[in-house]
């Protein structure tokens, strides 16, 4: 009789198991490789970058555009965090590196993996830059496909180089692979299928999406574009479309592409509950003639200046978010984690320290504020600086990629209202009315605070190796 009621409850209970299954909202989250804050329409960029780029402008004005999302200052920082919701000095992934293990450790918990545990069917397609060895490539950390490439895209200009040796370097190449096996080399990643690849993604995300809507399964498409990352160059379709050259070409490219795969989500008559997030993972090109603007922010990437922290952020949720939303809070990379996990249902884990913050209420309109006020700014293992409201304090400086950081005398500190590009430091002007010395003890309380967590829980160090255990190797 016991097993005969058993039986009837889970009879029962399907059916509002399919319903809950089917009210899950579809995820695509759409990353842009070094694309400023400036080049885009909706964010002052567009025309006047050579290009314009209406179909992103649309989606800016039918969902929510922040103007303070913030991230890591390398690839594979920001990478990390969006993964992981944690800092990567956290998680051993500081920095961009060649020739040694890297990457996340098998212990660290994924946004994919999360949404896996709730039913979501996980694709990826584009570049990782989290791990390029066993164990660590994407389809080893939640998702159940994979195309793309494991580092960055200009080893594609490895094949061009001056006496390059192939016996000496891996000839860079296109990956594919399926969760549970290992990655086979597709093609090689060159020149040519440099131009080509953001086309090849976008219609492998559109086969992904096709198939789970036909079986009625949530899912989750990432889709980390390799544009505008240098060599900045477009498909040849796209080839001398502008007459403003290679970056407005570009421009033009990223903009039909997500043309694209909004095309395709209302085709297939899931725009109501499909979650649209469009986005960079870091500030602008430095490198001339490949060299990307920050728009009023000063800096590039490998900095701790706006320009490297500051990216375009949009999102279009119909079922839940209004329209021409546009808001000035703070909101960083770690934060999507715990955001998209409560969406999708899933918990955040509690074994370690996450630095995100669930944003769903903020990005929903429930409330107008954020639920964060500043974070931490690193390059590489250094901690550079903090950002607090809209004051940002220096302890070391940087101006470029390339140039040497500087160790001030004191921190300087910035009004980012009042000084967009950081050049006035008001540490300079103690004593004067207005000079803001009551702001440095408050975010030197953060400080210390976050560095105490970082003794609290011990980073993981770049290059540790699985199986790692935080009880013994730390």
């Amino acid at each position: 009789m016991k097993k005969l009621f058993c039986t009837l409850l889970v009879v029962f209970a399907l059916p509002q198991i399919v319903i809950a299954q089917a009210d899950k909202p579809n995820i695509v989250l759409m990353v842009m490789d070094n694309l400023g804050w400036g080049e885009i329409g909706a964010y002052g960029g567009g025309i006047l970058r050579g290009a314009e780029t209406p179909a992103l402008d649309n989606l800016a004005a039918e969902g929510l555009r922040l103007l303070n999302f913030n991230v890591e200052t390398q690839c594979t920082p920001s990478r990390s965090a969006l993964m992981t919701g944690r800092h990567a000095i956290r998680s051993g992934t500081t920095h961009v590196v060649w020739g040694m293990l890297y990457g996340m450790t098998q212990w660290e918990i994924t946004l994919p993996e999360l949404l896996s545990e709730q039913g979501y069917a996980t694709g990826m397609y584009g570049k990782w830059h989290l791990g390029d060895t066993e164990g660590r490539f994407p389809t080893d950390q939640g998702f159940d496909e994979w195309y793309g490439i494991p580092n960055t895209t200009d080893e594609s200009l490895y094949y061009t180089g001056f006496q390059f040796d192939p016996e000496e370097v891996e000839p860079p190449a296109i990956l594919e692979s399926r969760r549970g096996q290992q990655p086979r080399r597709v093609k090689d990643y060159d020149v040519p299928a440099r131009r080509e690849i953001d086309s090849e993604l976008t219609e492998r995300v559109i086969d992904f999406m096709e198939r789970n809507t036909e079986t009625n399964t949530p899912f989750f498409a990432f889709v980390p574009y390799t544009q505008v990352h240098l060599p900045t160059l477009p498909h040849p379709e796209f080839e001398g479309i502008t007459g403003n050259g290679h970056l407005a070409d570009v421009l033009t490219e990223i903009d039909a592409r997500v043309g694209q795969i909004l095309s395709a989500i209302d085709r297939l008559g899931i725009r109501e509950n499909t979650i649209v997030i469009w986005m960079s993972e870091n500030g602008p090109e430095e490198i001339f003639p490949h060299n990307g603007t920050a728009g009023p922010w000063r800096g590039t990437y490998f900095t701790a200046l706006e320009g490297s922290l500051r990216t375009p952020f949009i999102m279009r949720w119909p079922a839940q978010i209004d329209a021409g939303q546009i808001n000035n809070e703070i909101v960083h990379i770690t934060d999507l984690l715990p955001t998209l996990a409560r969406v999708a249902g899933a918990e955040v884990p509690e074994d370690r320290i996450i630095d995100g913050v669930d944003q769903f209420d903020f990005l929903t309109g429930a409330t107008n504020q954020s639920a964060r006020d500043g974070f931490p700014v690193y390059n590489g293992l250094t901690l550079m600086g903090y950002k607090w409201g809209n004051w940002k304090l220096h302890m070391l400086e940087q101006a470029t990629m390339g140039s040497t950081v500087t160790t001030p005398g004191m921190p300087r500190l910035y009004n980012l209202l009042r000084d967009p590009k950081e050049e006035y430091d008001l540490v300079e002007h103690l004593g004067m009315e207005g000079d803001g010395a009551w702001v440095i003890p408050a975010i030197f309380t953060r400080i210390v605070r976050h560095q105490a967590s970082l003794q609290q829980e011990p980073p993981i160090t770049l290059g540790t190796p699985d199986p790692y255990n935080p009880d013994v190797n730390r």
